[in-house]
């Protein structure tokens, strides 16, 4: 389900699920788009159980992530999704508009 231009995939909105479910509480997903990191954009996860006023709303199967308007800008088309590989479970930002970003996936360029 796309909303403002942002997806949620279907392995992160079950991930928080999950999540939800352990804590017994619904759990949302905070991104956010700060300067910084080693590639000049980086990317700010925080798992919450509270929306901020403006907060845009992305949801999908029951779960839900959050985003500012701000960040909002610089994440435009891009994806959020959960990967469980061998080297770790993580959620991460597929995002169009990064032209690099460095080894460890959190910082980006535009």
């Amino acid at each position: 389900m796309t909303t403002v231009d942002l997806t949620l995939s279907a392995a992160a909105a079950d991930r928080l699920k999950a999540i939800s479910q352990t804590e017994g509480k619904p759990i949302m997903l905070r991104i956010a788009v700060e300067g910084g990191g080693c590639s000049g954009f980086q990317y700010q996860l925080d798992l919450v159980d509270a929306a901020e006023p403006d907060d845009l709303r992305i949801e999908r199967d029951g779960a839900a992530a959050l985003v500012d308007e701000m960040s909002l800008i610089m994440l435009k088309g891009s994806e959020i999704d959960f990967v469980d590989e061998l080297v770790g479970a993580e959620f991460k930002i597929r995002n169009p508009n990064a032209k690099s970003s460095c080894g460890c996936g959190v910082s980006f360029s535009i």
